[in-house]
Parts: structure tokens; C-alpha cells; sequence
């Protein structure tokens, strides 16, 4: 959020620019108005959104054009005032003044206007309805506020509008022409609610929106208030609200609301809460926290950061597994981060299925792919196709196959969830190489299996994707394939480790 903002009154003479700052300060109407009032500070402590704001009146008979043109690009927010008694005062608002301050304006950055309509208190009449064309034809028009400077009517939320359109914009996160929201908020919205949704289910339960609001606004809501929340999406959405909690779509519907009803400020604390910035990107303190190591120092990971990294894993990692008919796979299905291929060793037919199915879907995409010899307890039986798997894998520069069982008194060997986690991490690698070098990738993460560090790793988070996924049901099977998509968390705690690996011998 800007640390101050600074709002320029511009527009015809004696439309009453200087009334209206001069009435804001001191709460009465002026009996001698000046032709410029000279800038005032708002200190933060007095403004509802506590930040100072400066606020610069423009005067045709003391300023130069020059003068103008330098108080435009410094501006946060311009308020063109106009009289609502003054038919030509309105016309000027598209003729001369709305050019005029694009034209001194830096092209990529949207500087936010308010249309003032002022000295209410002389008609009878509003002039909305010739406004209202003009907002509908220039989306830097955030909104009009007709006030009154001898009455007081309307001064302050005057003020308060222009420093809202400035701290909390509706450029970045609503489209008028469409009546949507733009694909930058979806997306960090979308991003937020799977964070917000703590058991990976899709919808946002009562104890979720309660975390969530918390999160954001330091309070939980009532009862009462989240039923009343539900209820709003239930009228306006079919698919809004699902077994009592909030879906993705209820959720996005919200704050679709909020901004269409001007209440785009609470989309934009949520937003700020979770990191992202006025042009909807992540700030770098919150992406890269600064963290001051002194010389001579390293830094370990204790045992409550190595909690919450496996309770981080127990949330996104998926194993999924698609069943023979894969003529019929979907978009979803293909999207993964690593493909594997499983074959039964005492089965001649069953590597077939899997060449087949790497030919027909990932021959030629980036996705990495590594070949299963599931049930390698037994014995190895030639496949019935035109080549080995293990020349298969070569012809397609594909890691060895790479054997697994169940069928042990130890248990089953861990370490293909390494490489598969390896692969994931560095899908432009592909673990290629056959070589024994030490120095490709698929050579360094047989180093890595071995890297002390990576012992307590292993125990703490690979456990659960034995006890999880390699039960008696799984890898049984002769013909099917499983994806994986592995957890991002665990890619950054295997990262960690083999940066300590590849350290050591510095």
C-alpha cells in the first residue's frame, strides 16, 4: 500500500475548487475564497485509511500551463470538479480536461479520476444522467460525487473517495465492459482460496472461512453471519455453495460483489494479507523474506519447520492412477508433473500397454516419464514386444527401468519416490543420461540418496507416501500407469538438501 497519497483538484474557474478544500479543513463555508488554496497535509492519524494525504488545488489566474502539467504527473488521483448549475462547466470534463491529463500522464500507469459535481444546493435537479454517459465511456473514471461546499454536503466521502480510488483501485480488478473481474484477480484469488482451503477439498467449511477471516480481517464471522454469507451465494449462484461450505466459484462470486457494490477495499485487504501488490503481483519481501545470516553462520531447519513442511506435503501430494481405457483420457488427466509407466516383470504382455501408451501421449510432449518393473521379486520373463524395456528406455532417452516391489521383509525401497522427485523438480533434464559420471542429474540423485541430510527427510516425508500409496492394491496391477504429481513443498525441502550436498566438496 502507498504511503501517502496526492490528489489534485483541476477543472473551469469558479466551479468552486478552493471552496471545497477550504470548507473540508475548516468546517464551515469561507467568507473570502482566495484563487488558490495553498497545498494541506491530511495527517494520517485523522484519514479513515491512515495515510497522509496531501491535497493541491489548481488555479488557472496564478498557475502556468507548465505548472499544471507538473502537478498532473505527480498526482495520485485527479478530481475534475465542475458545476452542476454550469452546462458548459460539464462539456469542458470530455473537451479539455480528460485529454489533457492523459496527455501528461505516463501511458502505462492509470491515474484514477473522480467527477466532483458541485454546488449541489443551487438546483433541484442531479446531474447524473449527463454524468453517467461519460463513466460509461472512460474507465479511468472511478466515480462522480455531487457535493455542496456551502452546505458541507458530501465534502469529507468527496475526499475519502478520491484517497479509496488511489489505495484501493477498481482498475486492476474489475472490467465494466464485461461486468467481471479480470483474469490477474481471478487467478490470485484462486490462489488464495486453495490456500485458505486447509483439508484440499475444494470448498472453504465453516473453520476455513473462520481462518480465512481471521487471516485477513483479525475476527472471526458469527454463525449467523457465515449462514447469511452462504445464503447471499445460494440465491445468486447454483454451484456457489456445496455440502454446506463455499466453492471456488461462491468464493470468486463474493468479491465479485464486493467490488460491483464498491466495496472493492475488502477485496484488496484480502489481496494485501496474502502478498500481492497494486499491480496484482507477489511482493518480493513476501516471495524472498529477508533472513540475515552473520559470517561464519548457516542455517538448519528444526524440528517445528520440518512439521509443517510434511503437513504441507500431506496437503497437495497426489498420486493418481488412470486405468487402462486410455483412449478415453481427459485435458486434466495428461496435466501432470511426471508420468509413470508400470509394467509387470512376470507378465510378457504388460510392458506393451505401457510403450503404447508412451507413444500415443508423451513421446512427444515435455512431461517426464520413468518406467516401473513392479513386482521385481519374481522372476523376469521376456517381453512380447520389439525391443526391451530397458533398450525402450534407451532409444527414448528415458532413465532405466527402474524396479520396485512390495514383496520384502524390509519394506519397499524408497528411493524411486527420490528420483521421481527429481524428475519433477528438473523435468528439462529428463534424467537421461545411462552414465555413472557423478555429475549428471540423474547421477547426482544417486548421490543424493546417500546425502546424510536427506536421511531425516526421507523419515519424515517420504514415509507418508509409503504408508499412503503402496499398499497391496497398488502396483499389483499388470496394466496400468500411474501419475504422480508431487507436492511443490517437498520439491523445496529436497531442493535444500542437495544444495547441502553439492556444497560439501566446496
Amino acid at each position: 500500500m502507498r504511503k501517502d497519497v496526492r490528489i489534485l483538484l483541476v477543472g473551469e474557474p469558479k466551479v468552486g475548487k478552493t471552496s471545497l478544500i477550504m470548507s473540508l479543513v475548516s468546517e464551515e463555508f469561507p467568507d473570502v475564497v482566495p484563487y488558490r488554496a495553498e497545498e494541506i497535509t491530511i495527517p494520517a492519524d485523522v484519514t479513515p485509511e491512515r495515510v497522509p494525504t496531501h491535497i493541491v488545488d489548481y488555479s488557472e489566474a496564478e498557475q502556468t500551463d507548465e505548472q499544471l502539467f507538473q502537478e498532473i504527473s505527480k498526482a495520485n488521483v485527479i478530481c475534475i470538479v465542475y458545476s452542476v448549475n454550469n452546462k458548459k462547466s460539464i462539456e469542458k470534463v470530455t473537451s479539455h480536461w480528460i485529454p489533457l491529463i492523459t496527455e501528461n500522464t505516463d501511458k502505462d500507469s492509470r491515474v484514477p479520476l473522480i467527477l466532483v459535481g458541485n454546488k449541489s444546493d443551487l438546483v433541484e435537479h442531479s446531474s447524473m444522467e449527463t454524468i453517467l454517459p461519460i463513466m460509461n465511456q472512460y474507465s479511468e473514471i472511478e466515480t462522480c460525487v455531487e457535493c455542496s461546499a456551502k452546505n458541507l454536503k458530501n465534502i469529507s466521502e468527496l475526499f475519502y473517495y478520491a484517497q479509496k480510488a488511489v489505495l484501493h483501485p477498481t482498475g486492476p480488478l474489475y472490467c465494466p465492459e464485461k461486468k467481471d473481474m479480470k483474469p490477474l484477480c481471478v487467478k490470485a484469488l484462486t490462489r488464495i482460496f486453495k490456500v485458505s482451503d486447509l483439508d484440499n477439498d475444494g470448498i472453504l467449511n465453516d473453520n476455513e472461512l473462520n481462518f480465512f477471516q481471521r487471516t485477513c480481517f483479525n475476527t472471526p464471522l458469527e454463525p449467523q453471519a457465515l449462514e447469511d454469507v452462504k445464503n447471499v451465494v445460494r440465491k445468486n449462484l447454483s454451484d456457489g455453495v456445496c455440502d454446506n461450505g463455499l466453492t471456488l466459484k461462491g468464493f470468486l462470486f463474493l468479491h465479485t460483489l464486493f467490488i460491483q457494490r464498491g466495496r472493492h477495499e475488502t477485496t484488496w485487504t484480502v489481496l494485501r494479507r496474502f502478498g500481492y501488490d497494486d499491480d496484482l503481483e507477489l511482493n518480493q519481501d513476501y516471495l524472498f523474506p529477508p533472513l540475515k545470516v552473520p559470517p561464519g553462520c548457516t542455517t538448519e531447519l528444526n524440528h517445528n519447520a520440518y512439521l509443517f513442511l510434511q503437513s504441507i506435503f500431506d496437503k497437495h501430494d497426489k498420486l493418481h492412477e488412470v486405468f487402462p481405457d486410455f483412449d478415453y483420457l481427459s485435458d486434466a488427466d495428461l496435466a501432470c508433473d511426471i508420468v509413470c509407466l508400470v509394467y509387470d516383470v512376470s507378465n510378457p504382455y504388460s510392458f506393451e500397454y505401457c510403450a503404447k501408451v508412451f507413444k500415443q501421449y508423451f513421446m512427444d510432449s515435455k512431461t517426464p516419464c520413468m518406467m516401473i518393473a513392479a513386482k521385481s521379486d519374481l522372476p523376469e520373463i521376456k517381453q512380447m514386444y520389439g525391443c526391451s524395456p530397458l533398450e525402450f528406455c534407451r532409444r527414448h532417452k528415458m532413465p532405466p527401468p527402474q524396479s520396485f516391489t512390495c514383496n520384502t521383509a524390509a519394506g519397499p525401497n524408497r528411493d524411486i519416490y527420490i528420483k521421481l522427485t527429481t524428475m519433477a523438480m528438473y523435468p528439462h533434464a529428463r534424467l537421461r543420461c545411462m552414465c555413472t559420471c557423478n555429475r549428471c542429474t540423474f547421477c547426482l540423485c544417486q548421490n543424493f540418496l546417500n546425502s546424510e541430510l536427506l536421511q531425516t527427510v526421507r523419515a519424515k516425508l517420504y514415509a507418508v507416501v509409503l504408508r499412503r500409496h503402496v499398499s497391496q492394491a497398488d502396483l499389483k496391477s499388470s496394466t496400468f500407469w500411474l501419475r504422480a504429481s508431487v507436492g511443490a513443498t517437498v520439491f523445496a525441502v529436497l531442493g535444500f538438501a542437495m544444495y547441502r550436498v553439492l556444497l560439501k566438496p566446496r
